[in-house]
């Protein structure tokens, strides 16, 4: 057991320059990908613009996993801080090189690949730094706080890139997005992580093979990490594809047009905001695991729920309560697996999770769209809900969840 001092978030300056940091990365990730298909299409026809903006996820699928072994040999903030320091150099050769000349697709196609790659080692090293920056009472505060700022990353950082774009086109968008990833590096270069254990620091003869054979052997036997991990895929399975492309679907399906489908997805995100930071104020929750087990179980329910409303109101009614619960069942689920995660395990925990988010969720994107040509919207909301729900019943079977709680001693394992 290390001994983590524990602060409250608002007051612990280290915890806050790295959640600012993060703001930025998420600001800087969103803007990114709007620049990088903006520009795309100034020099290709779709089908290149397509090929642009999947390529970099290949590499940052494939690698991922290898991000959360190096994350854990080499330490956190040392990855972090130099893959930071990659994407923001990256991003700005890209925007001198579009200032000055007229590169052609293989600039973009280059840029994509070296981010994905990148990107695969970032995620999982960010990921893993909260439990070596504050005490376990205060997980809870740090991944709801997290929460919200990647709800409003991904809305703020669009039209970032939109306004740079109409400013100077699509040099002054990467340019923005590289000082956004410049300031995120400043911030994460002064952030200060509590050492490792003794008895948890890597071992000196071992290899990258080995590292990650010991991380997947170490989910399978960790009584509430391992089915965390398992439930969180299915949930992430079940809700993702729904609300990122089943609302437009669904909004065309039964004429609410393209205002509906935002309602609908601003409604669920309101609700996520609400509960995140009801948890951030109120820092504790009693009986924890039965709690996460109860609101996924919901949440799953609503998200299939929205697809069988009769009016657009009733779908916005129940987007917001499947928020509402998502938000406290997120919070509690990744405050529960980092409390219960050893500290030498915790990149390779978040590449698993980061992983299902970017790598195996979005597969099912096209299976979505093909049931839904097939059997209708509704009946497809019904059946990922369902198997969302999936995963709410892994986490209850298991005894060690129903029983696990956040316990507010100032160690981490």
């Amino acid at each position: 057991m290390a001994l983590i001092p524990s602060t409250p978030v608002h007051r612990d300056g280290n915890v806050l320059r790295w959640l600012i940091a993060y703001t930025l990365s998420v600001v800087g990730d969103a803007a990114y990908f709007v620049a990088l298909g903006w520009a795309a299409q100034k020099v290709a026809g779709p089908a290149q613009v397509g090929l642009v903006m999947a390529i970099g996820a290949i590499p940052r699928a494939i690698l991922m996993l290898g991000g959360g072994v190096i994350a854990d040999r080499f330490g956190p903030r040392l990855v972090v801080i130099s893959s930071d320091a990659v994407r923001a150099a990256v991003i700005l050769a890209a925007a001198a090189a579009l200032a000055f000349s007229t590169p052609g697709l293989w600039l973009l196609i280059t840029l994509a690949i070296v981010f994905g790659v990148v990107d695969a080692l970032f995620m999982p090293a960010v990921g893993a730094m909260p439990p070596r920056l504050t005490g376990r009472d205060q997980l809870m505060r740090v991944q709801s706080l997290r929460n919200l700022v990647q709800r409003s990353g991904h809305i703020a950082g669009p039209p970032l890139a939109g306004l740079s774009m109409g400013l100077g086109g699509p040099a002054a968008a990467f340019a923005a997005t590289g000082a956004l990833f410049t300031l995120s590096l400043l911030l994460l270069v002064a952030v200060r992580l509590a050492p490792l254990p003794s008895e948890e620091q890597p071992a000196t003869d071992s290899t990258a093979r080995g590292d990650l054979i010991d991380g997947i052997v170490y989910l399978r036997h960790e009584p509430v990490v391992g089915p965390l991990v398992l439930s969180g895929l299915l949930s992430m399975i079940g809700c993702i594809p729904p609300m990122a492309i089943g609302v437009i679907l669904l909004a065309e399906e039964r004429g609410w047009g393209p205002s509906g489908g935002a309602w609908v997805n601003a409604a669920l995100s309101a609700g996520v905001c609400a509960t995140s930071l009801m948890l951030v104020v109120r820092g504790r929750f009693p009986r924890a695991g039965h709690w996460h087990n109860v609101t996924l179980l919901v949440a799953s329910a609503g998200i299939g729920l929205i697809g069988i409303m009769p009016n657009l109101g009733l779908a916005i009614a129940v987007a917001l309560v499947s928020g509402l619960v998502s938000g406290l069942c997120g919070g509690l689920s990744m405050a529960l697996m980092q409390a219960n995660t050893a500290l030498a395990f915790q990149g390779r925990v978040a590449s698993v999770q980061a992983l299902s988010a970017v790598g195996i969720t979005p597969v099912m994107f096209p299976l979505f769209g093909l049931l839904v040509e097939g059997w209708g919207a509704g009946p497809t909301f019904l059946l990922f809900g369902c198997i969302s729900m999936l995963g709410a019943t892994v986490s209850t079977a298991s005894h060690a969840v129903r029983h696990a709680d956040l316990d507010f001693a100032k160690t981490a394992h």
